[in-house]
């Protein structure tokens, strides 16, 4: 069992992983957001937002990616959930990072 400042050490932790990633997210247009995370059971859930919603690799850089980088960094991370952002609209994603906006068609 852990205790409240393992659980807090944790969610820095991961913070402050996510804020290391999105950089890269962002130069393509797009962005990485932490939905949620259990420390407890080490499931973590993020999802992809702007140009990321119309990119052909967007699952690849989920599990390729920010999976990979989560659970090697991370040794009580256990599963990596992930999904994209299809809402955000033209402008908004279009204002992130120096990708383009793809429409999906």
């Amino acid at each position: 069992m852990l205790t409240d400042d393992e659980r807090m050490d944790r969610l820095a932790q991961l913070n402050e992983l996510i804020e290391l990633i999105r950089p890269a997210v962002q130069a393509d247009g797009g962005d990485l957001v932490l939905v949620s995370a259990d420390v407890d059971t080490g499931v973590v859930e993020v999802q992809l937002q702007g140009a990321c919603s119309s990119c052909a690799i967007s699952s690849t850089t989920l599990k390729a990616g920010v999976d990979r980088i989560l659970k090697d960094r991370l040794d009580w991370v256990t599963e990596v959930l992930g999904g994209v952002d299809e809402e955000m609209d033209f402008e908004t994603s279009s204002a992130m990072g120096r990708g383009g906006y793809t429409p999906g068609f």
